[in-house]
């Protein structure tokens, strides 16, 4: 689908925010300026949490207080380490995972493990800033979940 403006793309976050629930593990995959933070900030606003949202790119993880508490993690600097898995056990996200929606920006590779069941939202832009958002189901009721946020284009 595609999204022409950052709004869109929060809309779009408010709208993933309805389908979600505590236990959830949402990976985040594209390249810097995609809007990976912005779907971060409508997720959060769709649920309602406390607090501005915003790049955890240095701090790791943010935990956000609301109707479903939100787990915002970024892995991006912790690819460059020989075990980034291990980084990521180290940030004990599982710790929290039942209760919270964890939502996990450059987690590729490195937090499927967190859950058998998860999706992937790969982000792209376009020269004109559009967005391009595909919604990859992994297991469980992923795919009957997301059916219904897919937008005409």
């Amino acid at each position: 689908m595609k999204l022409p403006t950052v709004e869109d793309t929060r809309e779009f976050g408010r709208r993933l925010a309805s389908v979600l629930r505590a236990g959830d593990l949402v990976l985040l995959t594209g390249p810097l300026g995609a809007g990976k933070t912005a779907l971060v900030q409508g997720i959060g606003a769709g649920l309602e949490v406390s607090g501005a949202i915003t790049s955890p790119t240095f701090v790791i993880a943010r935990v956000h207080r609301g109707r479903v508490p939100l787990v915002h993690a970024d892995a991006y600097r912790l690819g460059d380490s020989a075990d980034p898995r291990a980084e990521i056990d180290d940030l004990d996200l599982d710790a929290s995972a039942d209760d919270a929606v964890t939502v996990v920006e450059w987690g590729a590779g490195m937090v499927e493990q967190l859950n058998d069941e998860y999706l992937q939202v790969r982000i792209d832009r376009l020269d004109d800033d559009t967005r391009v958002v595909e919604l990859v189901p992994h297991g469980g009721d992923w795919a009957a979940r997301v059916a219904g946020l897919e937008v005409e284009e």
